[in-house]
């Protein structure tokens, strides 16, 4: 079969296609010829050279969709021929991949099956985050940082789904319009408004109940001050760095919380339990027309360093997929 890898540590440029024999698959996994792979920011730290989990493949991509070709042993609900979406450790810029059988969802009727493969990443983000960490529940408010990311997308469309009203920052005229699309409460243009000022006003004083924020740095404390008392605060990544200062008075007056995950590292297990609150919980708003991944772009496997490009340079209004022809 075809895959992407890092043929070294580097720039987009340094992804090349090479040939891989087809993964065996074990116990408790299937084996999914795959129709299209999600490009997401950890595939970039990994081709820019951060280390691999041991016994991870080098090939890229952590989000597919495809069809089931075979399964293991102990797999009994998975059969050859379903369409699938599967969250993955690796594997995923390949015509063929393996994944935990219980780390897969069912791919809805009426959902493209290429576009499919902008779901597991987000869904099991948002879910975990938003909805088990954040508690985000029906009448409140959230606010959403990055918002016309992938990610930041689909978190709308769940909250609006979930009865949350939504304030979204994005950068630039054209993100807005995509936001105010989506229904957004408030859209707030990062580079034209303070979204602290903002949010005093429309909120009159009370501020938000929840924040997924994937900025980091200086915007924490500015996130906090805009919070309601009682307020949870929810980290994804911190693309304006790591280090923050806090105001712990401000913490304990407020009564606010602050919370962070990652899911790569995530178990197995674990990971299999969120699987199962999303097909409980989730699944049913995507089956229902009443959340979507958008898209940005469609690209083929031989383009993935353009893929990487987009996503880099932050032009990306949604998900960038990478599609796989049958080999």
């Amino acid at each position: 079969m075809n895959a992407v890898i890092a043929r070294e540590s580097g720039g987009p440029d340094v992804l090349e296609c090479v040939q891989r024999a087809l993964p065996d698959v074990h116990t408790g996994e299937v084996l999914i010829r795959v129709a299209a792979a999600g490009v997401n920011r950890p595939d970039l730290m990994q081709r820019s050279g951060a280390p691999l989990p041991p016994g991870v493949t080098d090939v890229l991509g952590l989000e597919a969709s495809g069809t089931v070709v075979a399964v293991g042993d102990g797999v009994s609900d998975i059969a050859p021929g379903d369409r699938v979406m599967a969250l993955l450790s690796g594997g995923g810029y390949a015509h063929y991949c393996v994944a935990t059988a219980a780390h897969c969802l069912p791919v809805p009727a009426d959902l493209a099956l290429e576009d499919a493969a902008g779901v597991p990443e987000a869904a099991f983000t948002v879910w975990h985050n938003l909805f088990e960490l954040g508690r985000l529940r029906e009448g409140e408010t959230v606010l959403i940082h990055g918002a016309a990311s992938g990610v930041g997308t689909f978190a709308i469309q769940c909250a609006h789904a979930a009865g949350a009203k939504v304030i979204a920052t994005a950068g630039g005229a054209q993100k807005i319009a995509v936001l105010e699309k989506l229904g957004v409460w408030r859209a707030i243009d990062r580079h034209e408004a303070d979204f602290v000022e903002v949010i005093a006003e429309c909120t009159q004083g009370r501020g938000v109940d929840v924040v997924l924020d994937s900025v980091g740095g200086p915007y924490v404390a500015r996130n906090l001050a805009a919070m309601a008392p009682g307020g949870r605060h929810v980290s994804l990544s911190f693309m304006q760095g790591p280090k923050i200062e806090l105001d712990l008075q401000l913490l304990m007056r407020k009564s606010l919380s602050l919370t962070s995950s990652t899911l790569r590292p995530k178990s197995s297990e674990e990971k299999a339990r969120l699987a199962a609150a999303i097909r409980e919980q989730l699944l049913p708003w995507l089956a229902a027309g009443k959340v979507r991944p958008l898209i940005h772009a469609r690209l083929p496997m031989g383009q993935a360093a353009e893929a990487h490009r987009i996503l880099e340079a932050n032009e990306n209004i949604g998900k960038v997929l990478l599609t796989f022809d049958a080999p």
